[in-house]
């Protein structure tokens, strides 16, 4: 099977109310599309400033998910690999508060969100929803035994659902997280059933949380469905547990003041190659996405990955793509 090869849209949204206009999203998917990437994934979100987040807001400004479809192809993209989604997100839509899987009375919302972001991703041709594994850390503290046990029900509960629509899922570890190392990471996975739920590595988030993303593909790479690759310079150090950090450390940069935590594939001290290969050796054949967050000028970041996709990771014998 070829491999499968998209990128992320997320970093055309810099502020709250960029990229909501028919001609940036044109632009942006044109961009990918002349770079060779021919899947975009989505970001969930709410509201009239997320107008790709939601089915409601997609059938409301394209019509329908097949029109949305065909409005991609004549972009020169052939459709959606996946959505990220954090549940901790409020959403006006149905409405929902923040919910937490660590919380069993917020495991009912959970899954029904999810259900309806599965069924979306499947009507948009997607094949993956990648959640966000668990809250940030300063507001989570220590984790026990019986949060992990309530999170590994919660996400075995949704990977059933997302299943059932043909929809996998996998569960992404930011540098923000409370699990900190391999170790932590396969005490969530061991309580969530292997067959419904994977873990989405991202090369740069795990990275800064001071994992190392080789060893993580090598010791945990079975259970690995989806792929983010950026790169990485910095590690955050403790200052994860900053009240607020979403806004202190990850958007403003901490007492540093760093100037991006994300960088283009070849920019940073992360080896993706090694991923890469860690992850083939393992037989990995989900989503390969490419992903710039951060950057200041999201074309040639594509540029620039791109150019590392084609040169640098793409298997001997051809892009794959």
């Amino acid at each position: 099977m070829s491999e499968r090869w998209g990128y992320a849209i997320n970093q055309w949204k810099p502020n709250f109310d960029f990229f909501t206009r028919r001609e940036q999203h044109e632009r942006a998917f044109k961009t990918l599309s002349a770079a060779g990437f021919r899947a975009i994934e989505l970001r969930a979100g709410t509201g009239r400033w997320e107008p790709l987040g939601r089915p409601e807001q997609v059938a409301a400004n394209f019509g329908s998910a097949a029109q949305f479809l065909t409005y991609l192809n004549s972009c020169g993209i052939d459709g959606v690999s996946s959505l990220w989604w954090d549940p901790g997100e409020p959403n006006h839509e149905e409405p929902a508060p923040a919910r937490s899987p660590l919380t069993v009375e917020d495991h009912a919302g959970i899954v029904e969100s999810a259900r309806i972001l599965a069924q979306f991703l499947r009507d948009v041709g997607g094949t993956c929803l990648v959640a966000r594994a668990l809250p940030a850390a300063w507001r989570t503290g220590p984790l026990s035994s019986a949060q992990l046990d309530a999170a590994g029900a919660c996400w075995s509960e949704v990977g059933a659902v997302t299943s059932a629509l043909g929809v996998s899922l996998a569960l992404h570890v930011d540098f923000l997280s409370p699990l900190r190392s391999l170790e932590d990471i396969g005490e969530l996975l061991s309580r969530t059933d292997q067959e419904l739920v994977g873990l989405a590595l991202d090369t740069a988030e795990v990275s800064i949380a001071g994992i190392d993303p080789v060893a993580l593909a090598k010791q945990h790479g079975d259970r690995v469905r989806h792929v983010h690759l950026k790169d990485a310079r910095d590690t955050v150090g403790g200052e994860y547990l900053v009240p607020n950090a979403e806004k202190h450390v990850l958007l403003g940069g901490g007492e540093r003041r760093i100037e991006r935590w994300f960088w283009e594939m070849g920019e940073g001290s992360v080896d993706i190659r090694a991923v890469v290969d860690a992850l083939r050796a393992h037989g990995y054949d989900g989503w390969w996405i490419v992903e710039s967050d951060q950057s200041p000028s999201p074309p040639e970041s594509v540029l620039l990955n791109a150019w590392t996709v084609q040169h640098v990771l793409a298997p001997r014998s051809g892009s794959g793509r």
